[in-house]
């Protein structure tokens, strides 16, 4: 039997506005292939620029990449001056592509700890993307969800003290526009490579009623078909936020 002529299209499968990953097994990827954990980490930026584009294509508004966290300054040195130095390496590498897209480019986290060359580059990625509205994208980089947290604290009681705000009407958007993200909407799909299942101190405030797709994939195998297998997961999720099924149903 024919189809309807006039049956109903399916509508689209919901998008997330903003997504954010923790791009974890680097390091495992290539010990388990007999190489230098670096190796790893260079191989790691072919799916970055999967998501990236991925992103721009559907039409994702936001991507939050942790790229380097407060805690990983604790890893060998070794390994911590090449990931400094893919940082500058990817930046001028990568920067046309951002623009032939449409990207624009945030840097998140403690960047007065960087050193001078990778700030230089960051600021200069920085104001060079400022203009473009199809994506923003943000990279954490010497970030911790706890010390953004705190950081907003410090500038909520610092505009409290100026006489701007008022303790007892504090309101959550109040808050929310001391952290990283202000001025974007929290992330509401959170993608965990590499077998791990926690947020891993990314994101604590943003992170509250995301929904979370961890994979075993380590993040240099992570393709375009699993990413898209994330986004699926997120179109069968309910979001309720607080609601019965019922309630959100009707």
């Amino acid at each position: 039997m024919k189809a309807s002529l006039h049956a109903k299209a399916e509508p689209p499968a919901p998008l997330p506005q903003h997504v954010a990953i923790v791009m974890d097994g680097n390091g495992r990827w290539a010990l388990g292939q007999g190489r230098e954990r670096s190796a790893g980490h260079h191989s790691g930026l072919n799916p970055v620029r999967m998501v990236i584009e991925e992103c721009a294509r559907a039409g994702i508004g936001a991507l939050t990449l942790f790229a380097f966290s407060s805690e990983n300054w604790s890893r060998p040195a070794p390994e911590v001056a090449s990931l400094m130095s893919l940082f500058c390496e990817a930046l001028d590498r990568e920067l046309p592509m951002l623009q032939e897209r449409g990207v624009r480019l945030q840097f998140v986290g403690e960047l007065s700890v960087l050193e001078e060359r990778l700030r230089e580059r960051i600021a200069a990625a920085t104001a060079a993307t400022a203009e473009n509205t199809r994506l923003r994208l943000q990279i954490a980089i010497s970030y911790g969800g706890r010390q953004d947290i705190l950081q907003a604290v410090r500038r909520v009681a610092a505009r409290c003290e100026r006489g701007e705000l008022r303790s007892e009407t504090l309101s959550e958007a109040d808050f929310a526009g001391g952290l990283a993200l202000a001025g974007l909407p929290d992330p509401d799909l959170f993608i965990r490579t590499g077998g791990e299942q926690r947020v891993s101190n990314f994101l604590l405030w943003n992170l509250a009623y995301a929904e979370l797709y961890f994979t075993e994939t380590l993040w240099p195998d992570f393709t375009a078909a699993e990413f898209a297998q994330a986004l699926r997961h997120f179109s069968g999720r309910q979001r309720r936020f607080g609601l019965t099924g019922q309630q959100v149903a009707g």
